[in-house]
């Protein structure tokens, strides 16, 4: 086997990956975005914070914004992730797509 062969293998390999990597990316910011049970649980908490501010319930009120604060925490974490993916997976397709253009 010839070091051509070799990288061509790899590149390709690496190509599979980065694509993967891609739309995996992709997958899980739209199934965040499109995800109706954090808005469904974010606007439950909205009704409850609005409840305990006109009953005058601090615990209540207490607990909803730490609630609130963790749903952005989660939303924010599924958005970095995907984030990551996608930069991943174009590194990983820019870099076989460069080697396989070296080969040529």
């Amino acid at each position: 086997m010839k070091i051509n062969d070799l990288l061509l293998i790899v590149s390709i390999l690496f190509l599979g990956i980065g694509t993967v990597s891609f739309f995996s990316g992709l997958i899980v910011i739209l199934s965040k975005i499109m995800g109706n049970s954090i808005a469904k649980i974010a606007m439950e908490t909205k009704k409850i914070v609005q409840k305990g501010i006109a009953e005058e319930v601090a615990g209540l009120v207490g607990n909803a914004s730490i609630l609130l604060n963790s749903i952005n925490d989660l939303i924010k974490t599924a958005t970095g992730v995907g984030v990551f993916l996608i930069i991943i997976g174009i590194l990983f397709m820019t870099g076989s797509l460069y080697v396989l253009i070296q080969l040529q």
